[in-house]
C-alpha cells in the first residue's frame, strides 16, 4: 500500500483485539501522552499512562503532514506486533469484537480509562490485562482520530463543492445574461494590409464581437479559403474573438484581396485587406541570415541599383569607430541624384545624429558609428531603392567591451533611459553589462550631468543594486544627462553611453511648454510578473503618469528569455493595469513589458518586469498537489460473485501524472469500507471478487501521482450483486468528448464489457439539454463504429448525453448520463494542419496545443482507435506541437486522424486525409526527396540593344561547383565569337548572348545544368510565327539603334488637351543639335505654326484650336539634320478621334455652368455655357429622364461657347426638369433646371410678350425702299417721288411737307397704287416747293418715317452743293430735268438703312413682301449720315396702352402700344400726341424710318 493511503483501515486490523477488553467505568483523565511517543512506548514494551487524544485539527498546522506520515508508519508496525500477540490471547468471536469497535468509533471523543489495581489473586491476569490494554488504548486512539479525520475533511470537501458550484453557477449566470442581448457582428479590429517579400508567412488578424458569437469565414477575391485545398498553405485560428489567417511560404500569386465574413443571426458584417506579395530583385536577399528589415513607405527610383561588394561581419570595441560599406552601381550615375538608401538595426530605422553618420557618394553606401558602444551590437540591413523594386544586405555588428580601468572589472551598462520625469526626480533605468568571467556585479553608481555642461556628478553615494535609480536634488526646468557605471568586486567600471536629454519638469509645466494637448502618454510604470496558473502570469502595472486624459488602454508584450522576439499578448487596447497572459510555456521564463496608446498614439515600452518562470502547479503539501477525484462509477458486469465497475478519470492531475487508482468497497448496511486492490491499477476498469450474492454494495476511487493520493471520489450508487443473465447487452461506458466546437463535438465510447447472448451489433446515441429528462436519439439506426460526430448544436448550450447498446435481441441498458458539456471551444482553439517536412520529404500531421501541461501527452488515433506504435507512422512532440510522420503511406492511410492533449481542458481536433489530398502531398514529397535544381524561371530570351538576343535561365540557387551547356538543334555551343556564355552565382542566372540573330538561328535551345547530385533541363523552341516574331523585333532593335544614333524622337506623336480646349500634338525629340530642323505635316501638306518648334528644348507640340470634325486627317512630324531623319505619324480619326473628343468633354463638362433661361420671340430657351462646345462631343438633353430629339418643336444647337435647346411654341406639357448631359467616356456631367411653377410662369409671360412685339415688328407699316435721300432739281421740272411701302393690314400712306401735311391738287398729286406703291409728284417745280418732305407710313402695328430733302434752283444758277446739316443724309440724287412725271418706282433709287433689330431677317425677293420674320432693307450705295437723334435703335413701338387710344384728328387710326423687351431709349424728339381731346404737342422733323406714330396733322 503506498505512502498517502488513509488510516482508516488500521481499525479492521485492531478490530480482534477488542474482544478482550471489558468496559470499565473511565476515571479522571491523566495528563495527555504524545501519540507517536505512545506508539514507540508500546513498541518497546513500556507501560504507558492514560491520555486523552486531541484531533489532529487541534494540533500545529506546520507540522501536520510530516506528523501524519510517521503516525502511519509506526502505527503499522505497532498494529503488526500486537496483531501477532493478540491472536494468541484472544477468544471471543470476532462479531463481539466488531461491536465493541463501532462502539468506539461512534464516540465523538474518548478518554482511555486508568485500570483500576488488582489483587494478589489476580497478579496472574493482571500483567496479561494490563499488557493488553495498554495496547488497545493506542488502537482506538488511532481509530477515533482517523475518523475525526474523514469527517473534517469530508465536511471541507463538500463545502468546497457547494462553494465551486455556487460560482461556477454564477459566473455562468452572468455570461448568459451578457450573451442574451442580440448583437450583430461588429469588427473591433479590422483587417490591415501587408506588404511582404516572397517565402515568408504572413498573418492577418481581426477581432470581432457579436451574439451570438459570429461564425468568421475567408475569402481570397471573392473565393472562400479552404485549408484542404492546399495542405500546409493556409492556417484559420480562432482564439478569444481574434480570428487570424495565416498564408505560410507566400508567392507573388498570392497577391490578392482577403476579406474576414462574420455572421450570426442577426446580420454580417465584413472586413477587407490587401497582402501584396513581392518579388526579391537580388537571389541573395535574406541568405545571410533569417529576418527582413519591416517594409517602409513607397519609395519610387527610375535609377537601376546594384549592390556589389557590401560591408561582412563587423567586430568593434567600445569606444572606438565602425564603418559599413557597401558599394553601389546606379544606372544613369547622376551626380545630383544619388540612390534613396536606408540603413536599419534589429528592424528598427536609424535616423541620422550624433551617433549615426550616414553618407551617399562616389558609388558608396556608408555608415559611421563615431563612439561605438554595446548598444551598437546588433543585426545591421542597407535597403536600396531600385527602379525595379529594393535590394538589400545585411550583416552582424559584434561590439566587444572596451579593456576596464581596472583589471577583472565589469563592462558598462547599457540602454540607459529617463522614466518618469518631473520636477522632484526622474528614474534612471538600464540594463546590465555582458559578464563573461568577471566577478559578480555588487551595483552600480548613477552620474548626471547638466545641459550645457561636461562636468559629471555622482548622484548615489553607495552601489545601488537594483537597474534603477530615482535622482533626486534637481532643479526644476534644467536639462540633464545620465550614465551609469557597475561595480564588482574588482572595480569600477567604464560609464555607459549617455542618455538622452530630459527636461525636470512636471507635467502640466510640459504640457504647457508643448501645446494646448496634452500628447502622447508617458511610458507606464515597471510591470511586477506573479505566477498565476500553471501555464499563465499575471502581470500589473502602474498607469502612466502623463496622458492619462484620452487613454485608450494599454499593449502587453512578452518574450522569452534569450530570445530577442518579443510576441503581443493582446491585439486591442485592454483597459485595466492588470492582464493574465495565458497559453505560456511551462518551464520557460518569461519578461513583460507594457505601452500605453491615447489618441495621440504609442507611448514608449515601459522597463522590463523581472524574469518570472512558468512552472507546473506543483504544492507543497498533498491537497494542492495531489489529484482531483474520479467520478462516474458505473456497474458493467455482475456474474454474482463479482462486480466489474468502471470511473473517469480525474478533471484535475496536480501537475503530476496519475500512476495508479485504488477501489474500496462496503456493503450498504456497515460503515467499514474495506480496499479492493492494495497494490495500484492503471486502468480505469475493475473486478471486484468475493462478493456475497443479493447484497448491495457501494464504491469508491482515488486516483495517485508522483505526489501522494488524492482525496476519494463520492460512493457510487448501491449496487446489488445479482448475476446479469439478460440477453440485451450491458451499457457503454467511459463516454468522453473530442473536438467541442461552437456547433458540434464528437462523442467517443467504450463497448460494454457483459454483450448478452449475442455479439453487439451497434449503439444509439441519445441527447438532452441540461436539466431536461427528455432524450432525443440522434441516430434512426444503429450505428457500428463507437463513436459519433454530432453537429446541430446551438453555441453555448449545455448538453449531456448517454449510449444504449444493441445487439440481436434488443437494445440493452443505458450508459450513464455524462456530464454536462457546453457547446463552445476551449480558448485559442486550433485544428491540425498538414505538410510536407521540407527536409525530409515526410508528410505529417500536426497539432499545436493551445494549452498543455508538464503532464500532458498528445494520443493520436485513427477513427478514434489509438495508434499505439505502429511502423507506418511515427509520433514525435516538442513543446506545444506534435506531429504524425507517415513512413511510406498509400490508400490504407486513408482515414480519419484525431488527437486529444491529456491533462487539459478538452484540447483535441481531427483531420479527414482524403485522397487528392494525400496525392498532391505525395508528389511534393517526391520532389522533396529527389533533388533537382529548383529554377526560379526556365529558359527564357531576351531581345536587347543592338539587336542581340540574350538566353537565360535562372536557378533558385547554384554552387559554385555548377556546371551547365547551351545545346541549339542537337549541337553544343560554346563561349566565343558570336556567342557569350556566363553564370552568375549570386544571383543564379545563366546567359548565353547571340550577337548576330538571323534566319539560320531558327530551331531549339536547351540549357542542361548540373550541380552536384541535382540536375535540371529547360528547353525553348523558336520555330515558326515565334522565331518570326523574334526575329523581327531583333531587326528592329538593330534599326533602332542605327535610328537613335541621330536626331529621333524619344516620345512619338500623341495628344494632350488644355484647359481652353485647345488640342495640342506633342512629341519629344532626343539626340538633337542647333542645325536640326523640324517640320509639320497635314496630309502630306506642310503646315506653319505661329511659334517656331524649338527642338533644343527636347518637346514639341503644335495647337489646335477649336477642335472639330474638320480637323481630322493624318499628321506628320518630320525631325532631322545631316545624320539622318526621323518621322513620327498621327492618325486622327476613329477611336483616336473619338478619344480627344472624350478628353474635351470632360474639361467642358467640368466648365460647365448651370442652365440659364433666355426667351425669344420663338418660344423658351435653356443655354449651357462651357469653355468649348462642339456638336461631335456626345450631349444629350433630357426632359423628364425622357432625351430630347431635335425637331420643329424642340430644337437644339449650340456655339463655341454654349450649348442651348428651345422650346419653340410652348405649353404645359413642356413643363418640368430639364437635364443636359455631357459624356466624356468615363463620367457624365449632368445639369439640371426645373421649368415648372413660377418659374414656367414667368418664362412663359415673357415669351407671349417677345412673340407679340417680333409679330408687331414684323407686320408694321414700312418703307420698303424708291427714296432718295436729298434731291435737286431745275425749276419748271417735274419732281417724281415714288416709294414701295409695305404693312399687314395695308398701311395708310401720308406725306408731308415742312412738318405740314401735302394735299392732293394739279400741282401736286398723291397716288397710292395696290396698296404698295405710294407717289408724290410736283408739277413745275418752283423755289418755293423746296424743303423737307416726309413719308409716313402706318398701319395697327406702328409705322416709319422717310425724310427727303428737296432744293429747286434758278435757271442759270449753279447746281448747289449739299452741306451737312443736322441730319444724317447721303450723297444728294441729281434727278435729270423731265415733263412727264414718272409714276413707276425708280429702279436706281435705293433706300436707306433700316434701324437695328434684335432679330436678324433677309431682304425680300419681290416687291410684295411676303417675309417670315422681320428683314432689314438693302443698303443702300451712298451711306447714309450720322444723326444726333440717339432713338434709332428701338426695335419695338411705343409701350401700349392700357387702354385703346380714340381716334383723333392726329391720327388715321388707332395704334397699339406694346410692351417692349428692352428699355426704349430716350429721343429728343417725343412722341406725339393728339390734339383732341388729349392736346398735341409739337415736335421737330422726326428723323428717318423712327417707329413712332404719324405725326399729327394740321
Amino acid at each position: 500500500m503506498p505512502p498517502g493511503r488513509r488510516g482508516a483501515n488500521v481499525a479492521n486490523v485492531f478490530l480482534p483485539i477488542s474482544k478482550v477488553l471489558p468496559k470499565p467505568r473511565p476515571p479522571a483523565p491523566a495528563p495527555p501522552t504524545p501519540p507517536l511517543l505512545c506508539a514507540l512506548l508500546i513498541s518497546r514494551g513500556v507501560p504507558v499512562m492514560a491520555s486523552k487524544v486531541i484531533p489532529w485539527y487541534k494540533r500545529n498546522r506546520g507540522s501536520q503532514v510530516k506528523s501524519d506520515l510517521a503516525y502511519q508508519y509506526s502505527t503499522k508496525r505497532v498494529v503488526s506486533e500486537q496483531t501477532t500477540q493478540s491472536s494468541k490471547s484472544s477468544s471471543k468471536s470476532t462479531r463481539q469484537v466488531q461491536a465493541a469497535a463501532t462502539e468506539a468509533m461512534a464516540e465523538p471523543e474518548y478518554t482511555i480509562p486508568v485500570f483500576r489495581q488488582r489483587t494478589s489473586e489476580e497478579t496472574g491476569e493482571t500483567e496479561e490485562y494490563q499488557r493488553v490494554s495498554t495496547k488497545l488504548e493506542k488502537g482506538l486512539a488511532v481509530i477515533q482520530e482517523e475518523l475525526q479525520r474523514m469527517r473534517i475533511s469530508t465536511k471541507a470537501q463538500v463545502d468546497s463543492l457547494a462553494i465551486e458550484k455556487e460560482v461556477k453557477e454564477k459566473m455562468y449566470r452572468k455570461v448568459d445574461l451578457l450573451e442574451e442581448i442580440p448583437r450583430m457582428p461588429d469588427f473591433i479590429v479590422a483587417l490591415r494590409p501587408h506588404t511582404v517579400w516572397e517565402k515568408m508567412p504572413v498573418k492577418l488578424f481581426c477581432t470581432v464581437l457579436g451574439t451570438p458569437m459570429p461564425i468568421v469565414k475567408w475569402y481570397k477575391g471573392g473565393v472562400p479559403v479552404d485549408p484542404l485545398s492546399a495542405p500546409g498553405k493556409y492556417k484559420i485560428e480562432s482564439k478569444y474573438g481574434v480570428h487570424s489567417l495565416i498564408i505560410s511560404r507566400c508567392v507573388v500569386s498570392d497577391t490578392a484581396d482577403y476579406s474576414a465574413v462574420a455572421t450570426n443571426t442577426h446580420g454580417t458584417a465584413a472586413s477587407a485587406a490587401t497582402v501584396t506579395v513581392r518579388r526579391a530583385s537580388g537571389g541573395g536577399w535574406s541568405s545571410q541570415i533569417g529576418i527582413v528589415p519591416r517594409l517602409s513607405g513607397s519609395h519610387f527610383s527610375k535609377l537601376e541599383v546594384s549592390l556589389v561588394h557590401c560591408f561582412p561581419v563587423t567586430f568593434g570595441v567600445e569606444g572606438e569607430s565602425a564603418s559599413l560599406l557597401c558599394s553601389l552601381v546606379a544606372v544613369p550615375d547622376l551626380p545630383n541624384l544619388p540612390p534613396t538608401i536606408e540603413w536599419y538595426r534589429d528592424d528598427k530605422l536609424l535616423q541620422p545624429g550624433p551617433l549615426v553618420d550616414m553618407s551617399v557618394g562616389g558609388s558608396v553606401a556608408r555608415l559611421v558609428l563615431p563612439h561605438l558602444a554595446k548598444d551598437d551590437e546588433g543585426l545591421y540591413t542597407i535597403r536600396v531603392f531600385t527602379k525595379d523594386g529594393t535590394s538589400e544586405h545585411c550583416a552582424y555588428l559584434f561590439v566587444s567591451d572596451a579593456t576596464p580601468p581596472v583589471a577583472g572589472a565589469p563592462g558598462a551598462p547599457m540602454s540607459v533611459k529617463a522614466y518618469d520625469i518631473n520636477s522632484e526626480y526622474i528614474l534612471v533605468a538600464w540594463k546590465p553589462p555582458n559578464t563573461v568571467d568577471e566577478a559578480a556585479i555588487t551595483g552600480y553608481f548613477v552620474d548626471r550631468c547638466e545641459g550645457g555642461s561636461d562636468s559629471w556628478v555622482q548622484c548615489n553615494d553607495a552601489p545601488v543594486k537594483v537597474c534603477k535609480y530615482p535622482v533626486h536634488s534637481l532643479k526644476p526646468g534644467h536639462s540633464y544627462r545620465f550614465r551609469v557605471r557597475a561595480v564588482n568586486s574588482a572595480g569600477v567600471s567604464r560609464a555607459s553611453r549617455p542618455s538622452h536629454v530630459v527636461t525636470a519638469l512636471d507635467a502640466a509645466e510640459s504640457a504647457k511648454l508643448e501645446g494646448s494637448h496634452e500628447g502622447v502618454a508617458s511610458a507606464p510604470g515597471q510591470p511586477v510578473a506573479t505566477r498565476n496558473t500553471k501555464s499563465s502570469v499575471f502581470v500589473q502595472w502602474e498607469a502612466p503618469r502623463h496622458g492619462q486624459q484620452d487613454l485608450m488602454g494599454y499593449y502587453i508584450d512578452g518574450r522569452m528569455v534569450g530570445s530577442k522576439d518579443w510576441f503581443a499578448c493582446n491585439h486591442k487596447p485592454f483597459k485595466l493595469n492588470r492582464f493574465v497572459v495565458h497559453g505560456l510555456t511551462p518551464g520557460e521564463t518569461y519578461v513583460f513589458r507594457v505601452q500605453a496608446v491615447n489618441v495621440f498614439g504609442l507611448s514608449e515600452e515601459s522597463q522590463e518586469s523581472g524574469p518570472i518562470a512558468v512552472e507546473p502547479a506543483l504544492g507543497g503539501g498533498f491537497e494542492c498537489a495531489t489529484p482531483s477525484s474520479p467520478y462516474g462509477i458505473s456497474l458493467l458486469n455482475c456474474d454474482g460473485s463479482s462486480m466489474t465497475v468502471s470511473w473517469s478519470s480525474p478533471k484535475r492531475c496536480g501537475g503530476s501524472k496519475v500512476i495508479a487508482y485504488y477501489v474500496d468497497r462496503r456493503d450498504v448496511d456497515s460503515l467499514v469500507w474495506k480496499e479492493v486492490n492494495v497494490n495500484g491499477i492503471m486502468d480505469r476498469v475493475c473486478t471486484v471478487d468475493n462478493l456475497t450474492e443479493g447484497t448491495f454494495y457501494e464504491f469508491k476511487v482515488q486516483a495517485a501521482n508522483l505526489a501522494g493520493v488524492g482525496l476519494p471520489s463520492a460512493p457510487s450508487l448501491a449496487m446489488k450483486c445479482d448475476a446479469w443473465t439478460m440477453e440485451q447487452p450491458g451499457p457503454a461506458y467511459d463516454l468522453t468528448f473530442s473536438e467541442v466546437r461552437s456547433h458540434s463535438l464528437v462523442l467517443v465510447w467504450k463497448a460494454p464489457v457483459y454483450t448478452g447472448a449475442s455479439a453487439v451489433s451497434g449503439y444509439f446515441v441519445d441527447m438532452a439539454k441540461k436539466g431536461s429528462c427528455e432524450f432525443v436519439a440522434l441516430n434512426e439506426s444503429a450505428i457500428s463504429q463507437r463513436y459519433m460526430q454530432v453537429s446541430g448544436l446551438e453555441e453555448g448550450e449545455w448538453y449531456v448525453f448517454r449510449v444504449r447498446t444493441v445487439n440481436a435481441h434488443g437494445i440493452g441498458r443505458a450508459s450513464l448520463v455524462t456530464e454536462a458539456v457546453c457547446a463552445r471551444p476551449p480558448p485559442g482553439t486550433k485544428e491540425i494542419l498538414t505538410g510536407v517536412d521540407e527536409e525530409t520529404g515526410d508528410i505529417f500531421l500536426s497539432l499545436e496545443a493551445s494549452d498543455i501541461s508538464q503532464t500532458s501527452a498528445f494520443v493520436w488515433s485513427k477513427n478514434y482507435k489509438p495508434i499505439g506504435d505502429c511502423p507506418r507512422v511515427t509520433v514525435t512532440t516538442k513543446g506545444r506541437t506534435s506531429r504524425l510522420s507517415f513512413m511510406n503511406p498509400d490508400k490504407d492511410d486513408l482515414g480519419r486522424y484525431s488527437v486529444l492533449v491529456t491533462d487539459t481542458d478538452g484540447v483535441s481536433a481531427s483531420h479527414t486525409l482524403t485522397e487528392d489530398a494525400l496525392n498532391s502531398m505525395l508528389e511534393l514529397s517526391h520532389a522533396i526527396r529527389n533533388p533537382i535544381v529548383p529554377l526560379k524561371h526556365g529558359l527564357n530570351y531576351e531581345v536587347l540593344e543592338k539587336g542581340h538576343v540574350r538566353f537565360w535561365v535562372q536557378a533558385i540557387k547554384l554552387s559554385p561547383a555548377v556546371t551547365y551547356r547551351f545545346v541549339v538543334n542537337d549541337k553544343e555551343l560554346t563561349s566565343g565569337e558570336g556567342h557569350k556564355i556566363s553564370h552568375d552565382v549570386s544571383t543564379g542566372v545563366i546567359q548565353m548572348i547571340v550577337d548576330n540573330f538571323t534566319r539560320d538561328s531558327e530551331g531549339t535551345y536547351t540549357v542542361q545544368i548540373h550541380d552536384g547530385k541535382a540536375k535540371a533541363q529547360s528547353s525553348l523552341v523558336l520555330v515558326g510565327d515565334v522565331f518570326l516574331a523574334v526575329l523581327k523585333e531583333a531587326e528592329f532593335q538593330r534599326r533602332e539603334y542605327v535610328r537613335k544614333q541621330g536626331a529621333h524622337f524619344s516620345e512619338y506623336l500623341t495628344f494632350t488637351v488644355n484647359e481652353d480646349c485647345t488640342v495640342m500634338l506633342t512629341c519629344k525629340v532626343a539626340n538633337v543639335k542647333k542645325e536640326t530642323t523640324f517640320h509639320w505635316y497635314k496630309e502630306d501638306e506642310e503646315m506653319v505654326p505661329e511659334t517656331p518648334p524649338n527642338v533644343m528644348s527636347g518637346a514639341c507640340a503644335l495647337p489646335i484650336p477649336l477642335f472639330s470634325r474638320k480637323d481630322q486627317a493624318v499628321y506628320k512630324a518630320v525631325i532631322g539634320d545631316e545624320r539622318g531623319k526621323d518621322t513620327s505619324t498621327y492618325d486622327i480619326s476613329g477611336q483616336v478621334f473619338d478619344d480627344i473628343i472624350n478628353a474635351i468633354a470632360r474639361i467642358a463638362g467640368d466648365s460647365a455652368s448651370e442652365l440659364v433661361l433666355q426667351c425669344t420671340p420663338e418660344g423658351i430657351r435653356l443655354q449651357c455655357y462651357m469653355n468649348y462646345y462642339t456638336e461631335e462631343m456626345k450631349t444629350v438633353w433630357k426632359h423628364k429622364e425622357s432625351k430630347i430629339v431635335s425637331s420643329e418643336k424642340m430644337r437644339i444647337g449650340g456655339t463655341a461657347e454654349m450649348a442651348w435647346m428651345q422650346i419653340c411654341d410652348p405649353s404645359d406639357k413642356e413643363k418640368g426638369l430639364y437635364t443636359i448631359e455631357i459624356s466624356d467616356g468615363v463620367k457624365t456631367h449632368a445639369r439640371t433646371f426645373d421649368l415648372s411653377g413660377q418659374a414656367y410662369t414667368d418664362a412663359y409671360e415673357e415669351y407671349l410678350r417677345l412673340k407679340a412685339a417680333a409679330f408687331a415688328e414684323k407686320n408694321r407699316g414700312r418703307v420698303l425702299g424708291g427714296l432718295p435721300d436729298v434731291v435737286t432739281i431745275m425749276e419748271d421740272k417735274s419732281l417724281s417721288l415714288t416709294c414701295t411701302v409695305w404693312g399687314e393690314p395695308t398701311p395708310e400712306v401720308t406725306w408731308f411737307k415742312n412738318e405740314q401735311e401735302v394735299a392732293s391738287n394739279e400741282h401736286t398729286r398723291i397716288t397710292f397704287d395696290g396698296g404698295k406703291f405710294s407717289s408724290l409728284v410736283i408739277n413745275q417745280v418752283t423755289p418755293e416747293d423746296s424743303g423737307k418732305y416726309s413719308i409716313n407710313v402706318r398701319n395697327k402695328y406702328g409705322g416709319e418715317f422717310v425724310e427727303i430733302t428737296v432744293s429747286v434752283y434758278r435757271h442759270g444758277e449753279q447746281i448747289p452743293e449739299f452741306k451737312l446739316g443736322q441730319t444724317k443724309m447721303a450723297t444728294p440724287a441729281v434727278i435729270p430735268p423731265s415733263k412727264t412725271p414718272t409714276p413707276a418706282p425708280s429702279k436706281t433709287q435705293t433706300p436707306a438703312l433700316s434701324m437695328k433689330s434684335p432679330t436678324p431677317a433677309s431682304t425680300p425677293k419681290s416687291p410684295t413682301p411676303a417675309p417670315k420674320s422681320i428683314t432689314p432693307a438693302p443698303k443702300s450705295p451712298t451711306p447714309a449720315p450720322k444723326s444726333p437723334t440717339p432713338g434709332l435703335k428701338s426695335p419695338t413701338p411705343a409701350p401700349k396702352s392700357p387702354t385703346p387710344t380714340p381716334k383723333s384728328p392726329g391720327f388715321k387710326s388707332p395704334t397699339p402700344f406694346g410692351k417692349s423687351p428692352t428699355p426704349t431709349p430716350k429721343s429728343p424728339t417725343p412722341t406725339p400726341t393728339p390734339k383732341s381731346p388729349t392736346p398735341s404737342v409739337k415736335s421737330p422733323t422726326p428723323p428717318r424710318f423712327m417707329k413712332s406714330p404719324t405725326p399729327p396733322r394740321k
